[in-house]
């Protein structure tokens, strides 16, 4: 999702078409998804063919459905969105439910993504234990994936069957040490491409063993799965796991909304969606907060921003979502996002910014 963000977040073009909905994991609901996606796609032409030059649209109408028949719905998530413009056809999965809609701008609709990235849990399970490991990619309380590469690793050299060296603790723990030293070399190379946190899932005493190995205890959670889990379902574990996760979540959430309301008492903090466009543009804004679900059409003409009803938003100067815009302009700014769930900022209206002076 991070290479995907990074990919699309600097694409501008006359026409960017973001198609997303809500997708199901599991036969018999998934057979359903191909329906839904083929609606959208219709919508998205009829709206194409209505605002652009009639070949312009022809080409992308073509593209759209070159990618939709790509897409395997036996290996959904819980959602799905498809980017494409003139030069470009991709399509993600994310984990999490989403509102479906189609924007059509000069620019694709990615805060779905920033959300994934930054208000959601996406991390790692080490299932740890001094004979064979496993790693799991988890997102909340779901599987993404079980590694099987390099995984699951088996310890079929650092240990002993000889009865002095088996009676020998020092010996013992020096080659416990060996083998978790590996294997954490194993994980931060996972790491190098997808920087993900990683809950550890061991008896107690092989995560302390563990600790002192680890080069970047900075990317190991403070907390564990404590047992012995190696031979359990990978679901049965990220439940589990998400169990403890969650209320760090719900802790980060938080402290993330005190940040919001500190900087109201210290005047660094606006509401106005005008004055905090402007302030976007002039750098100023170090961080957007948006609760989940807030979406709005708009007009953006001379740097001002109008709000227009539902009705006027097939009209092609309307921005289909003007708070997708402003997280995009001001992830371009520096500035960052944070998504909270819904009903956590009533008393700022689902919307406002922190300045940075």
């Amino acid at each position: 999702m991070n290479i995907t963000l990074k990919e699309l977040k600097d694409i501008f073009s006359e026409s960017c078409v973001s198609i997303i909905l809500n997708t199901h994991r599991t036969s018999p609901d998934n057979e359903k998804d191909t329906i839904a996606l083929k609606n959208l796609c219709k919508e998205a032409e009829e709206r194409l063919l209505a605002d652009e030059r009639k070949r312009d649209a022809k080409l992308l109408i073509k593209r759209i459905q070159e990618l939709a028949s790509q897409i395997d719905h036996r290996h959904n998530l819980e959602s799905l969105i498809l980017f494409v413009n003139e030069d470009l056809a991709e399509y993600t999965r994310l984990p999490f439910k989403v509102k479906d809609r189609i924007v059509i701008d000069h620019s694709f609709a990615t805060r779905d993504l920033v959300r994934a990235l930054h208000q959601e849990a996406n991390y790692l399970i080490l299932v740890l234990s001094q004979h064979k490991v496993r790693l799991i990619e988890a997102f909340n309380d779901k599987v993404l994936k079980e590694y099987s590469d390099s995984f699951p690793m088996e310890n079929t050299q650092f240990y002993s069957t000889n009865k002095a060296e088996l009676s020998n603790a020092s010996r013992q723990s020096s080659l416990i040490a060996e083998f978790f030293n590996r294997v954490d070399k194993e994980v931060n190379e996972v790491r190098k491409t997808h920087a993900l946190p990683v809950l550890i899932c061991t008896e107690q005493s092989n995560y302390h063993e563990y600790l002192k190995v680890a080069d970047q205890k900075q990317g190991l959670f403070d907390m564990f799965l404590n047992k012995n889990r190696l031979d359990e379902k990978a679901q049965h574990i990220v439940e589990d796991a998400w169990k403890i996760l969650k209320a760090h979540v719900i802790e980060r959430n938080n402290a993330q909304k005190q940040e919001l309301v500190k900087a109201v008492s210290s005047g660094k903090y606006l509401s106005d969606v005008n004055d905090i466009y402007r302030a976007i543009l002039e750098g100023r804004v170090q961080t957007l907060f948006i609760e989940e679900g807030l979406f709005q059409p708009g007009l953006m003409e001379d740097n001002i921003i109008r709000f227009v009803s539902e009705k006027e938003r097939s009209k092609k100067a309307v921005t289909d979502d003007i708070y997708d815009e402003l997280i995009e302009i001001n992830m371009n700014y520096g500035g960052n996002t944070v998504f909270l769930p819904k009903g956590e900022l009533t008393e700022f209206d689902g919307f406002g910014a922190i300045t940075r002076y």
